[in-house]
């Protein structure tokens, strides 16, 4: 399935194709379903601005939360640097080398952004996209920042023929889109702050990540 067809079942079933209500307070457990998850970062610089993308594979993760009470979800997701691209291999390397991230040290390799709670102002309801503060913890190279994300919740329930019709893809009955920005500093963690020719690139780091999580039992 591409990520139009994708886009295309989430949208019938927000539209209100299937909206079943919350069933009572049960805590799910959730994974990343790779093909259909990316996250990004980006720096300006000032003769550019560059943005880091991850392969399919470079991204995993997992979340357990109760629709009734995302304010307790606990998860982490981690981004596999060495799996990041920016269009340019020099670039990469040098984004990877010992200056930066040094990605050749196992614990340097992952980007991690552990969850602490969800904060949403409701419950999570089947098809619609609920606003949320993302409370969790980043690392990046080892260097542990407490951050706020902020982001979007879509709790998507498919019908028993619709899974049926989309078990081949990894989805399942119960399954979560989530979106996310969130902002930190290349000395937040560490790293000097990187230069492109002479000029020197903003301290600055946006992050976005657009994930899909499917049930697990």
């Amino acid at each position: 399935m591409s990520r139009r067809a994708l886009r295309v079942l989430f949208a019938l079933v927000i539209a209100g194709a299937v909206l079943p209500a919350v069933a009572g307070a049960e805590t799910l457990n959730f994974k990343i379903l790779t093909n259909y998850s990316q996250a990004s970062f980006r720096s300006d610089a000032p003769l550019e601005t560059f943005v880091g993308t991850s392969a399919l594979e470079g991204i995993q993760g997992t979340l357990s939360v109760d629709p009734a009470k995302p304010s307790a979800a606990k998860g982490s997701v981690k981004v596999d640097m060495n799996r990041v691209t920016t269009g340019i291999d020099k670039r990469d390397a040098d984004m990877r080398s010992k200056n930066y991230l040094e990605t050749e040290v196992d614990a340097n390799r992952w980007v991690t952004f552990e969850v602490k709670k969800v904060e949403t102002t409701e419950p999570l309801t089947p098809g619609r996209e609920t606003p949320a503060k993302i409370h969790g913890v980043l690392t990046v190279k080892n260097k542990p920042v407490e951050t706020v994300a902020d982001g979007t919740v879509t709790y998507i329930k498919l019908t028993p023929e619709q899974v049926e019709q989309q078990k081949r893809f990894g989805f399942t009955s119960d399954n979560l889109k989530v979106k996310a920005k969130l902002n930190t500093t290349f000395t937040n963690h560490g790293m000097q702050i990187p230069q492109l020719l002479f000029l020197k690139v903003a301290n600055d780091i946006q992050m976005a990540a657009d994930l899909v999580f499917v049930r697990v039992p």
